[in-house]
């Protein structure tokens, strides 16, 4: 898992899905490389002056630098072993430069390096020579056999060698590369374009890392992790979240300053193999464990051993269980010799016998092996225990993550006192490098000037209009804008624990206060509860023959109630049958407690899925929004979906959504492509074909919009990028606006509209606080100096108040404005297109037309699984193959169901 900060996420994620039959095509548009950007960034405008000021301060540490001058010099490094072979282990890398610096610190001049792990070292000021070459030699504890052993270890030789320590000799090669100078950071803070910026700024970053690896911290990019129980969250399945933080030195309006935040990154819980193995599959005891899975989850994981305190990697286990496990023992003589001839004797027999080790449950149960190929060595699992600090990569399961964001949560007053005890303990100020830079960083939370916005007059039904407060809203004695009417529907109830006919009638009645008129369904249709041990798709297939059977027509709308309310693997299915295979909208849900409020949340999402609106901007109706009331704007959401960490055989899923019915800005519909993995640029916006029609996003959305706008085409388009860092804004600018244009120009159109170009980000460590109170900071809250960048044009927003937890504001940067926006405007409309999602009462953290593009591409994503995809389609196989890779394609939506807002 990536590193995820404290508090986590609103919501979950997608649930696994049965596999579906996917068409599978060859991607056929090639994404140009941007040698030379056309566009670049824009600089900074100006800064906002509406809403109330507020104080605030940030998790940003000044930082001063006495030595600008100072030059850093960078060094490849190359380390390999006596036989040519290189080291490519970062935490050997370490110990044998460190060795090296203990050897030869003479020749270095007593100079200082950081080593980032891979390739580089760097030191302040030059070393006397540009080019190395050291010979360093580590001691080893040695077997006879050569292989690092231990008293207790098993081999089938029977060899059970006693320690001996051996040397073992490594090749370090180091050679001048480039200068970095100081000087960068310091003309990037007063406002210059420098080249060398970022490589000063990674070299400070890599000191900082260097500092955490010394104290035997688990880094994960800049981010590190101590070993201290006090910091682990249990989370289930044999997997603990541990929290760290997270530290980067950025430069800011108000100088450069030190960003620390608390981070979480999941590991292995550290502990006995056999408590690991019983928590990850939910077994009740050593013989109910499935030891096939068992050897595929161990191996490569690191252990040691209860007998001898000494670590070993798994390289697999044994085919026979402990008490039937032979190998060959050499018999020990009166001297201590060994004999020639050897006895079989099982692994239980030996540890039990010779080794006068009591084991209680090994007996019937398989070995570890930490041996080679040829040359297994086996271990008893019950002598065996985890290594702490080993990262767990894969995706986490619903219930995990809502373990995790439940309990890591901190509170704003928390979050800062955990932080600042961090910056006291870790004396960053004391490290040569930082030192001899004259680099010193105050220990006091930067103070910054914020503004509270005002919240968009919103509008529902009997022209209703009101303010919300706080970034919320009700709709108690409130109806909704516009209404639908639901006539042809039908419950259908996967629970046995749900009351269907009483649901149905309080959402009746419910709705009938919010202006929403439903008849009385047609059906209440059980599940069978003979199918409820039937697969998911198997389940779904059955429902739907009994529907087709007992309805006279196709319905307008099915209400799912689900078995699970978090993990249901009806879900998926359910929602390709009908979106996909019936053009049948359908809303799923699994109340524990029917409250109005409950149903009111459901109802919103059905109203707006059937067409309806919830609550308008007083703005939009009639619209008197600045530059966009008079001129037909487009508002463009895009993000793309990348599954489940740690798999780089699955496709990702690009989603886009485009704002139609202008001069409305609440209206979205989306176009979702599949892409190649772990690709952020997105492939399918323009794909011209041979007919000379245009299949890509961009077109279908153009063409939507001028449709549902008097027949006007988009003369301004606005588009909010979400999911890109700072290092591919120039993509984004030069590759993705590229393709935009020549869609648009595609149509048959010469002049091309003014563009706005917004990269919205959450996924990143500034955080803000109230100076004067505990709670989080307002909603509607602004930031646009002191921790902002020096140059470019960014500023942070929380839109919506946290209720629990620390707010995390989203951090806007504007690359490209040929709209022509006031720094106000902007604002304001950034802050306005928070409160048009029509799924809740409530502003979101990020804009709307981002929110519905992270759940396009997350719904559409659950219509395939694509851990079951055949692997000369998208598996292991293609990662070798010559030629592009196939990418599977989504599943088509009914055409019933393509123009509505079946989850906008």
């Amino acid at each position: 898992m990536e590193i995820v900060n404290g508090e986590g996420a609103n919501g979950s994620p997608p649930i696994p899905l049965p596999p579906p039959q996917p068409e599978v095509i060859q991607p056929d548009v090639k994404i140009e490389q941007a040698d030379h950007p056309k566009r670049c960034m824009i600089s900074r405008t100006g800064f906002g002056s509406s809403g109330k000021h507020i104080s605030l301060l940030a998790n940003h540490f000044k930082v001063s630098v006495k030595n600008p001058e100072e030059i850093f010099y960078q060094y490849s490094v190359s380390i390999s072993s006596e036989d040519n072979r290189a080291i490519e282990s970062k935490g050997l890398g370490r110990k044998i430069l460190d060795k090296l610096y203990q050897t030869y610190s003479s020749e270095l001049s007593g100079k200082r390096f950081a080593y980032d792990g891979e390739k580089s070292l760097y030191t302040v000021g030059p070393l006397p020579r540009n080019k190395y070459e050291f010979m360093v030699v580590l001691e080893y504890s040695f077997g006879k056999s050569g292989s690092p052993s231990h008293d207790g270890i098993l081999s089938e030789s029977g060899k059970r060698s006693r320690r001996s320590f051996q040397e073992k000799t490594y090749k370090v090669e180091i050679s001048y590369a480039a200068k970095i100078p100081l000087k960068s950071v310091c003309l990037a803070l007063q406002g210059s374009e420098t080249e060398k910026l970022q490589d000063a700024l990674r070299v400070l970053d890599i000191i900082l890392r260097q500092q955490a690896a010394q104290r035997g911290c688990l880094l994960v990019r800049q981010s590190f992790f101590l070993d201290d129980s006090r910091n682990f969250t249990d989370v289930g399945g044999g997997v603990t979240g541990c929290r760290g933080f997270h530290s980067s030195f950025r430069p800011t309006h108000g100088g450069l300053s030190l960003n620390m935040d608390v981070s979480t990154t999941m590991i292995l819980t550290p502990g006995p193999v056999i408590d690991f193995l019983k928590s990850n599959q939910n077994a009740r005891d050593a013989r109910s464990i499935d030891w096939v899975k068992a050897k595929k989850m161990l191996k490569n994981m690191r252990i040691k051993t209860r007998h001898s305190n000494r670590e070993f990697k798994i390289t697999g286990m044994s085919e026979k269980p402990c008490n039937q496990q032979l190998f060959s023992l050499r018999v020990k003589k009166d001297d201590g010799t060994y004999e020639d001839q050897t006895i079989n004797i099982t692994v239980l027999d030996y540890f039990t016998k010779h080794r006068n080790i009591e084991l209680t449950y090994s007996a019937y149960i398989p070995c570890i092996d930490v041996g080679k190929p040829k040359k297994p060595s086996y271990l008893p699992v019950e002598l065996c225990s985890l290594v702490s600090l080993q990262r767990y990569t894969k995706a986490l399961s619903t219930l995990q993550r809502a373990s995790l964001v439940e309990k890591s949560r901190q509170k704003p007053q928390e979050k800062m006192r955990v932080i600042n005890d961090a910056m006291k303990n870790y004396h960053y100020d004391d490290d040569p490098l930082l030192a001899s830079c004259g680099i010193c960083i105050e220990k006091q939370f930067a103070q910054v000037d914020g503004r509270v916005l005002e919240a968009p007059k919103l509008k529902v039904g009997n022209g209703e209009e009101f303010f919300p407060r706080n970034g919320r809203w009700n709709f108690n004695n409130k109806k909704v804008f516009t209404p639908t009417k639901i006539e042809k529907w039908a419950v259908v109830n996967f629970s046995a624990r749900c009351d269907a006919s009483h649901l149905s009638r309080e959402l009746i009645n419910c709705g009938r206060n919010k202006g929403i008129l439903i008849d009385r369904p047609f059906s209440l249709m059980e599940e069978d509860q003979h199918n409820r041990r039937c697969g998911p798709v198997v389940r779904v297939e059955k429902m739907f023959d009994h529907i087709l059977a007992k309805l006279p027509g196709a319905p307008e709308f099915l209400l799912c109630i689900l078995p699970e309310r978090k993990n249901s693997d009806i879900y998926g299915p359910w929602k390709k049958k009908c979106l996909s295979d019936y053009g049948v909208p359908t809303q799923c849900m699994c109340p524990v407690k029917i409250t109005d409020q409950y149903l009111t949340n459901v109802l919103l999402k059905i109203n707006s899925k059937l067409g309806g609106i919830n609550s308008l901007l007083a703005l939009e109706q009639p619209s008197r929004i600045p530059l966009i009331h008079d001129t037909p704007t487009m508002i463009i959401g895009m993000d793309v979906s990348h599954g489940s960490p740690g798999r780089s055989d699955i496709p990702s899923i690009a989603a886009v959504v485009g704002s139609h019915s202008w001069p409305l800005i609440s209206r979205y519909k989306a176009s979702v492509r599949t892409q190649s993995s772990k690709v952020e640029m997105i492939e399918g916006l323009f794909k011209p074909q041979a007919d000379g029609t245009d299949d890509g996003i961009m077109s279908e959305l153009l063409v939507e919009f001028y449709q549902t706008s008097n027949h006007r085409k988009p003369t301004q388009i606005i588009v909010f990028r979400d999911g890109v860092s700072e290092s591919q804004f120039n993509q984004v600018l030069n590759i993705e606006l590229d393709q935009m244009i020549k869609a648009y120009q595609h149509l048959g159109e010469v002049d091309v509209p003014k563009f706005t170009v917004i990269v919205a980000q959450k996924n990143h460590h500034t955080k803000l606080f109230q100076a004067s109170g505990p709670e989080n900071v307002p909603a509607g809250t602004v930031v646009d100096s002191n921790v902002v960048h020096p140059r470019n044009y960014d500023f942070y927003m929380c839109a919506q108040s946290g209720m629990i937890g620390t707010s995390r504001p989203a951090h806007y940067h504007v690359l490209l404005d040929e709209i022509g926006f006031s720094p106000d405007n902007l604002q304001n409309l950034i802050l306005t297109l928070s409160y048009v999602y029509q799924r809740s009462s409530a502003a979101t953290s990020i804009v709307a037309p981002i929110s519905y593009a992270h759940l396009a591409a997350q719904q559409m994503g659950q219509f395939l699984k694509f851990e079951d995809l055949p692997e000369n389609t998208y598996g292991k196989d293609s990662l070798t193959s010559v030629g592009p890779v196939p990418v599977p394609e989504l599943p088509k939506l009914h055409e019933d169901v393509q123009g509505s807002m079946f989850f906008c």
